[in-house]
């Protein structure tokens, strides 16, 4: 079995070894697509939270299911997909029903080996059915669910801005379910390409670029003096979300779906007198997972928008280092296996 490892930032190897043997309470899986995402763009970049090398990377995932154990209502060769968090079903968080958050977690891809190789063992209770989607459809599933829960943190009701900051897959995700909640996004970034897809494809009315202008100034036009009552961070860039606090009504919510290693700052007095509600958003819950997939199935969503490149597994080696240059104007990265 094939295998890629990223030994070291920025050095990945192809290595050969066993394929996974079935284990009881586990699947297998036989891998055809890897979505790529910051997550694993950052640890090639040695800049990723929480992490340690060598690793095989990769979460994005979809393929064909090929064995299982204790996995009632799936059968040998569907398409399927799966919840990427490992959770140990008896922390705290786990019982107040939030294994997303849960305290002995293990993100396939970041705290354990992931899913650039082959065939993949996942525990089986984290499998998902395909509901007949693609599997390019099944891979971006974990990416939009990440936007999905962000927006279920932050309660987006009808006709209320929400400002999202960061274009990437994970904001673009976010926009488009702040859009199914009924809010109206306000899109920032500093990259215009960005900024450019999400009015052509997704359609986004209010965007600004935080390298133009003041940005306060140009909220306060858009939302008529008010300011927008929902913001969220899909950067994960410390200034970013450091700056966000001013750009809050009184009363908002401010969910941080972004992370990054440093301390955030903010003027206490100015948080406390607009009584601010302070949210992080981390990975995504099974019904996230049940949202997206809905979504995709009503047509509300459509996966294949982010897809900018694709590539062979055994061309990912040589390809993936200059997926970090902005010039590659890379929104989604998708690997196909054979």
């Amino acid at each position: 079995m094939k295998t890629l490892v990223c030994i070291t930032p920025g050095e990945f190897k192809y290595v050969t070894g066993e394929k996974p043997q079935l284990q009881p309470g586990q699947a297998i899986i036989k891998i055809k697509r890897i979505g790529i995402c910051g997550t694993d763009l950052h640890a090639y970049d040695g800049t990723q939270p929480y992490f340690e090398y060598p690793r095989i990377l990769g979460h994005e995932l979809s393929g064909e299911l090929v064995a299982f154990d204790d996995a009632p209502g799936f059968e040998i060769g569907e398409a399927v997909t799966f919840i990427p968090y490992f959770n140990c079903g008896k922390c705290i968080a786990c019982r107040k029903g939030k294994p997303n958050a849960c305290v002995e977690i293990k993100v396939c891809g970041v705290h354990q080996d992931g899913g650039m190789v082959e065939y993949i063992s996942v525990p089986s209770y984290a499998l998902i059915h395909g509901e007949g989607l693609s599997f390019d459809a099944l891979a971006l599933i974990e990416p939009l669910a990440i936007g999905a829960h962000g927006v279920r943190r932050a309660g987006v009701t009808k006709n209320e801005f929400v400002l999202v900051i960061g274009a990437g897959p994970i904001g673009l995700g976010t926009m488009e379910f702040v859009r199914i909640a009924g809010g109206k996004v306000i899109a920032v970034d500093t990259n215009n390409d960005r900024l450019r897809f999400c009015r052509e494809k997704l359609k986004v009315a209010h965007i600004i670029n935080a390298l133009d202008g003041n940005v306060t100034e140009q909220l306060e036009s858009i939302t008529n003096g008010e300011m927008p009552t929902v913001v969220i961070d899909a950067t994960g860039n410390l200034k970013a979300i450091n700056n966000a606090f001013q750009y809050m009504a009184h009363g908002a919510r401010y969910v941080l779906i972004g992370l990054q290693k440093g301390e955030i700052c903010f003027s206490h007095p100015e948080f406390h007198k607009r009584e601010a509600a302070l949210m992080s958003s981390r990975n995504a819950a099974r019904e996230d997972f049940e949202h997206v997939i809905s979504a995709m199935k009503k047509k509300l969503v459509d996966p294949t928008t982010y897809i900018t490149h694709r590539v062979l597994f055994d061309q990912v080696k040589d390809e993936f280092g200059g997926w970090l240059n902005p010039a590659a104007r890379v929104i989604k990265a998708m690997v196909e296996t054979t």
